[in-house]
């Protein structure tokens, strides 16, 4: 296929690198710092995502938040300028389920149709090309997209219409951020109470308490790696949208608050980017205790 590729940060990058690398002619923005590598692979560099559309059947979106999608679809030189009939385009940011739909309708009028497809796995899932990825949208533009979602994730699920796929990632960002609460929170107590925590880390992984998240961010938490994969940032941009939903609906979201309150501590120390494992450090600041590498080395000597 023709392919476009518009957001080549972190994880955009590497998604756009799997395209190439399985065959695919992609098209990228030529003034962009990320963008050299792939030109060097065989990437035609675009003057503009409107110079993308018009090259490209099938035109990718991975840019931070909803302002960046609705910048890159409608303002001036953008994606909708470039449309014609047929085409297919697809967001695979994490944004407002409720612009989604809005960006949909303004898309389907040009003749095209709109797919709402944000990601989960981070950095990793995206260099390693697992990605979950959660679809909305027609059932013909899915089935057209599938191939591209194979190069990209292991994990594709078409959940229904447009806007139903940033619900799911709404609702995957809110089961993230508890968990990573939950598990600072028992490595927290674990060394504090005079345990070693990597030792407690690997019992939990053969019992009930065991996650993705105890294995690799629990392991961040105690290695004190908080280098990005996921910035809290970004983090708190989803729990905005999750926040923002529940009071729409009428819903309460108590323990997403707090995550989102301890999120809020961190940028507040500075931590806006780091990965968002590191909310376990505004617990260690409410606890005056650091889960520390030192101290689990200290307690194996």
């Amino acid at each position: 296929m023709k392919v476009g590729f518009i957001g080549l940060g972190i994880m955009g990058c590497p998604m756009a690198g799997h395209l190439k690398n399985g065959g695919h002619e992609l098209f990228v923005p030529a003034n962009r710092k990320r963008s050299a590598e792939l030109i060097t692979a065989g990437a035609v560099g675009c003057a503009s995502s409107k110079e993308i559309a018009e090259k490209a059947d099938v035109i990718i979106l991975m840019v931070p938040d909803t302002p960046q999608v609705e910048e890159v679809l409608f303002g001036s030189g953008g994606v909708a300028e470039g449309l014609s009939p047929g085409k297919i385009v697809v967001d695979m940011s994490s944004i407002s389920p409720i612009a989604t739909k809005d960006f949909a309708k303004r898309i389907n009028e040009r003749g095209c149709d709109y797919l709402d497809a944000p990601v989960s796995g981070g950095e990793v899932g995206a260099k390693a090309a697992s990605l979950t990825i959660m679809v909305g949208g027609p059932q013909r533009a899915f089935d057209k997209v599938k191939p591209l979602f194979d190069l990209m994730g292991k994990n594709v699920t078409l959940v229904g219409s447009n806007g139903d796929g940033q619900t799911t990632k709404v609702a995957n960002q809110i089961i993230v951020a508890l968990t990573i609460e939950a598990v600072g929170e028992a490595l927290l107590f674990a060394s504090k109470a005079g345990a070693d925590p990597s030792k407690v880390r690997q019992a939990l992984m053969g019992g009930f308490a065991s996650s993705r998240i105890l294995e690799v961010h629990g392991e961040r938490m105690i290695a004190r790696k908080f280098d990005p994969g996921f910035r809290i940032e970004l983090h708190q941009k989803d729990l905005n949208l999750a926040l923002q939903g529940a009071r729409a609906l009428g819903v309460s979201l108590p323990n997403t608050a707090t995550c989102q309150e301890l999120f809020n501590a961190c940028a507040a120390n500075g931590g806006a980017g780091w990965d968002h494992s590191g909310m376990v450090r505004a617990l260690e600041l409410l606890a005056n205790h650091e889960i520390s590498a030192e101290d689990v080395a200290s307690k194996a000597a």
